[in-house]
């Protein structure tokens, strides 16, 4: 008689070994290098225990680059440690971004690292400061809108995952069509889009897409991706490449299949 064993998948292997040890994802976007700019990424442990991160650092190609100071990615902070992070970046470059993965040990604990991030750059005599908040990656998510109140805006788009993602873009300047076949969907009212585009970003990939061309007044972009993020980045200045993310703008989702 043949006996079957069961063999348990990778991950249940890992998750077991490890006491169901989980992690926790958070991402810090628009993270500028250069002559005049510099960003720095902060780590708070709020807890009374040793806590362990990883800080995996991205060019906008998606490259991974090193931690100034640093020879590993992985980040141990002791009880109630805060420490700030540069990354190794001489280029010029708005759109560095970092990804940090917290290692909660046990399903009982909360993740406990604050994270954020600060793009300093100097104008003139004058030392200006943006701050940078986390974000999480969602599913496949959506902007449409009108741009008339977003002079110089930026919508800034990360591939968090390890699979390329692909993203529409269309410009209109207010005509709108519908083509009725029966549906309602179909009936709905779209832009017409005056210049459009499809794109490809690479894994871990970044790209930013002005939220105006040519004059036009309305600006859409649909993503398909598991893990991307969007924001939207508002010049802090028109004469410097410097942004602050509007924090007012909202972006759709995609809407779950009926079962």
């Amino acid at each position: 008689m043949k006996t079957v064993r069961r063999i348990l998948p990778l991950f249940a292997v890992l998750a077991l070994a490890s006491g169901q040890e989980r992690v926790v994802e958070s991402v810090v976007p628009a993270l500028a290098y250069g002559p005049r700019c510099s960003s720095t990424v902060e780590l708070q442990n709020l807890s009374d225990r040793p806590v362990v991160v990883d800080v995996e650092p991205h060019r906008a190609s998606g490259a991974l680059v090193a931690i100034a100071g640093h020879p590993e990615i992985t980040i141990r902070l002791t009880p109630r440690e805060r420490s700030s992070y540069k990354l190794e970046i001489e280029e010029e470059t708005e759109s560095a971004w970092v990804k940090v993965r917290e290692r909660v040990p046990s399903p009982r604990l909360s993740p406990v690292v604050a994270v954020s991030g600060e793009t300093e750059c100097v104008i003139g005599d004058q030392l200006r400061s943006v701050g940078r908040g986390v974000v999480f990656p969602t599913q496949s998510p959506w902007f449409s809108g009108d741009v008339t109140d977003l002079p110089g805006g930026l919508l800034s788009l990360i591939n968090t995952s390890e699979r390329a993602v692909r993203a529409w873009a269309c410009y209109s300047s207010g005509g709108l069509f519908s083509a009725p076949n029966g549906t309602r969907a179909a009936a709905e009212l779209m832009p017409i889009c005056t210049t459009a585009f499809e794109v490809q970003i690479p894994p871990f990939g970044a790209r930013e897409f002005p939220v105006a061309r040519d004059g036009s007044s309305h600006f859409s972009l649909k993503t398909q991706g598991a893990a991307i993020v969007l924001e939207m980045l508002r010049p802090v200045d028109l004469s410097v490449k410097m942004y602050k993310v509007d924090s007012t703008i909202q972006f759709g989702t995609e809407v779950p299949a009926k079962r």
